[in-house]
């Protein structure tokens, strides 16, 4: 019988330290206005929901939008994981349901600044519409609602 060290090692991980280094925390790349105080209260409940978070300041988020296809569906800021764009103050549970199902898609948005969001005071649970962005130009349509 063949063992796997891989396997072996992952699992001695998830005993000694109770995670699994396989599903540690993902990298996600935030671009923001380096004077949005909504953005660094994101990127701080992204961290705190264990995601390692890299922030760029920059000083033209259109062309920034632009370039990742969230023109039409922007927010603040722009972010960047597992080959797919969030755009704005989406939820940690839409991000995870994107990056489990791996839709063919953009990404997700949470356009304009909802008040119900991550970062922008208190969240509502069932009151924030996260939005799928289409590839090819196609409409938008509801992703989640959280």
């Amino acid at each position: 019988m063949k063992i796997y060290k891989p396997i072996i090692f992952i699992s001695i991980m998830t005993i000694l330290f109770g995670t699994n280094p396989a599903f540690s925390a993902s990298a996600i790349k935030l671009y923001k206005s380096p004077t949005c105080g909504c953005c660094e209260k994101y990127v701080d409940y992204l961290r705190a929901n264990d995601f390692a978070v890299t922030a760029v300041n920059e000083s033209d988020m259109s062309a920034i939008k632009k370039k990742y296809g969230m023109d039409h569906a922007a927010s603040c800021h722009t972010a960047l994981i597992g080959g797919y764009v969030i755009e704005g103050h989406v939820s940690v549970g839409a991000i995870n349901k994107l990056l489990k199902e791996k839709p063919d898609i953009v990404g997700i948005s949470a356009p304009g600044m909802p008040q119900n969001s991550p970062g922008m005071g208190e969240m509502k649970k069932g009151t924030l519409t996260i939005y799928a962005v289409p590839k090819y130009g196609k409409s938008s349509y509801v992703f989640s609602v959280e």
